[in-house]
């Protein structure tokens, strides 16, 4: 497999012997109807957010230098309706690297579409998991929890589970702020039906198949690539289960849209029944990225 270049970040340096979690990089774009003569507050945003992103300790547990998340926020600030107030649409994104190899595999792909915030320089960022300060910290809290959920499932069978509980601890606290996203209604793809979807009980095998997918199938990769592609081709089949129960269930888009591109070089080589079956799964679940998936059987 290729690497792919699906998202950059920097490493941030450190001499600390159990270093936070998260290696996140948080970077902004501001579009043509936000009109202020003061650009110093988004590098301000910029440093704040990424600050408490990667300074809190999200979990007890004890993360390397090399084992913090390498993953990304950027932020498209789309409108400042009033003095410190802004509407965005928020890309996410998460990698977990594969042994034995300098390949980074990205974890998680999601569209925020709808957040908005208020943002002053002077006000600190505070955060209180049983209480809703703000919708930044709340947004940002709810999306460093479901980076380490995606991650772990990767790692052991359901072991996401935790953090997946705690982003719906923010989501409960959230709600109460009648804040876009946070709700039952509205858009499928938000954060509420995102992180239900992760907890819910129909949508179990799509979380093992993180699992099989990462640790039982790419990790081994270098070792025995037909093998790894048959264990893969056995996690589509589970996640398409789950989609002919709710074809429009937000975990299921998520994950074609982390994995699609990956999924193409994984099975543009092999066997031809097994690249045949594939192609067909995953046109049949993500039909809008077909032409994505046409490499696999080019190579007859």
């Amino acid at each position: 497999m290729r690497k792919l270049l699906l998202f950059s970040f920097y490493v941030i340096a450190s001499s600390a012997i159990h270093a936070q979690e998260l290696n996140c990089i948080v970077n902004i774009n501001v579009g043509p109807r936000v009109q202020t003569t003061d650009r110093a507050i988004f590098t301000d945003m910029k440093n704040a957010f990424q600050q408490f992103l990667n300074t809190r300790r999200w979990t007890n547990n004890n993360y390397l230098q090399h084992e913090k998340i390498n993953c990304s926020i950027l932020i498209n600030i789309n409108d400042m309706p009033g003095i410190g107030v802004f509407s965005a649409s928020v890309q996410i994104q998460a990698a977990r690297p594969v042994y034995n190899s300098n390949y980074n595999s990205l974890i998680f792909n999601f569209a925020d579409r709808d957040w908005d915030f208020q943002y002053l320089e002077t006000i600190p960022l505070e955060f209180n998991d049983n209480m809703f300060t703000s919708n930044i910290t709340s947004m940002l809290a709810y999306y460093a929890y479901t980076i380490l959920g995606m991650d772990h499932d990767t790692f052991s069978e359901l072991g996401g589970t935790p953090y997946f509980q705690r982003a719906l601890q923010v989501i409960n606290t959230a709600q109460q702020s009648n804040q876009t996203g946070w709700q039952t209604i509205g858009s499928i793809r938000n954060r509420y039906w995102l992180n239900e979807n992760m907890i819910n009980p129909q949508f179990v095998e799509v979380r093992k198949t993180a699992y099989t997918y990462h640790r039982l199938a790419l990790d081994t990769f270098d070792k025995d690539p037909d093998n790894s592609r048959t264990i893969i081709l056995k996690g589509l089949r589970e996640i398409k289960k789950a989609r002919d129960i709710n074809p429009n269930a937000i975990i299921i888009i998520t994950f074609f849209d982390a994995k699609g591109i990956e999924l193409s070089n994984i099975f543009s080589e092999g066997e031809l029944n097994v690249r045949k079956e594939a192609y067909d799964l995953m046109t049949t679940m993500d039909p809008t990225n077909r032409s994505l998936y046409d490499k696999i059987l080019k190579n007859k």
